[in-house]
């Protein structure tokens, strides 16, 4: 079995006769050989942990976990790096087109499977997301006992997170500036879009260097909704250099990778809430820069 954390779903209400006829009704991308397969090897246990068969009989609400699998699944050719890395925390720099965790069609090359197989720690769990596109920090817990300390700084906005961006010059606003605005699902469904309503969201932007093209900008997001600061660029008229999604989403391609969004998650900074000091990590990355070819993990 995979060394990352297993998928889970509680079965729906229904009729049928067996998990796997269950399985294969609410999995429609996953045909019944698949599951046969998964089976045999011992990839599909109850929350037991015990080894689902073809035969196990089906039960609503029954907890199934179950590992992601991808076959031919794309390489992404960069490399992550490991900043820093102690008992309770790792702090990794993910490079552009790298998932933090699995999902759609990746599931070995994302940063949590390449981090649990280079660590051999298969505790690892992201303490937030950054996107697939964006490179830069993303901190992981390593224990579990320590876990909930880490995850409430985010809940909490405790941790003072700083982006770096490259787009379009805005010579009529004045910086620093703070947008602050509604933002709501659009369509298609995996695009973001802001609405009238009330503000759930809000960025600090300054400018850092106006170049002759474009410009560098720091971004300081105090909230963290989905696509936050693409959207709010865009709507600002300044989109994020080589962005796919906003304001015009492109044709479906293959990720270029010559032309990564150029947006780092550049910095974190923080009070450790088990020692009570300072904490404060940088990306080793730079927008404008090749992203670094895939060896392995320093």
């Amino acid at each position: 079995m995979p060394d990352i954390a297993a998928s889970t779903v509680h079965l729906p209400p229904g009729t049928w006769e067996s998990v796997l006829d269950c399985l294969c009704a609410h999995f429609a991308t996953v045909g019944r050989v698949q599951w046969l397969d998964r089976m045999a090897r011992g990839c599909v246990l109850d929350d037991a942990g015990q080894p689902i068969t073809p035969a196990t009989p089906y039960r609503a609400g029954l907890c199934i976990r179950y590992w992601r699998e991808v076959a031919d699944e794309e390489p992404i050719p960069f490399a992550e790096t490991i900043l820093y890395l102690d008992q309770h925390l790792l702090v990794a720099d993910k490079p552009h087109f790298l998932p933090v965790t699995p999902a759609g069609r990746f599931v070995e090359e994302t940063l949590l499977a390449r981090l649990v197989k280079c660590t051999g720690n298969a505790d690892l769990v992201p303490l937030h997301r950054i996107d697939r596109l964006t490179a830069g920090l993303v901190l992981f817990s390593t224990r579990p006992d320590s876990r909930a300390a880490y995850q409430a700084l985010f809940r909490e906005r405790a941790i003072e997170k700083r982006y770096e961006a490259l787009a379009p010059p805005l010579p009529g606003q004045a910086f620093p500036l703070v947008r602050r605005s509604c933002i709501v699902a659009g369509e298609p469904f995996f695009r973001m879009r802001e609405s009238d309503g009330p503000a759930n969201s809000e960025t600090r932007i300054e400018v850092l260097a106006r170049g002759e093209g474009d410009w560098r900008y720091a971004l300081y997001p105090h909230s963290g909704r989905k696509h936050q600061l693409r959207v709010q660029m865009a709507a600002l008229g300044a989109p994020i250099r080589h962005d796919p999604l906003y304001p015009v989403l492109r044709e479906e391609a293959p990720d270029d990778h010559a032309r990564p969004l150029q947006l780092l998650a550049q910095a974190l900074a923080f009070d450790d809430p088990l020692t009570g000091g300072q904490r404060r990590f940088e990306s080793a990355q730079a927008l404008g820069s090749p992203p670094t070819p895939h060896s392995t993990v320093s």
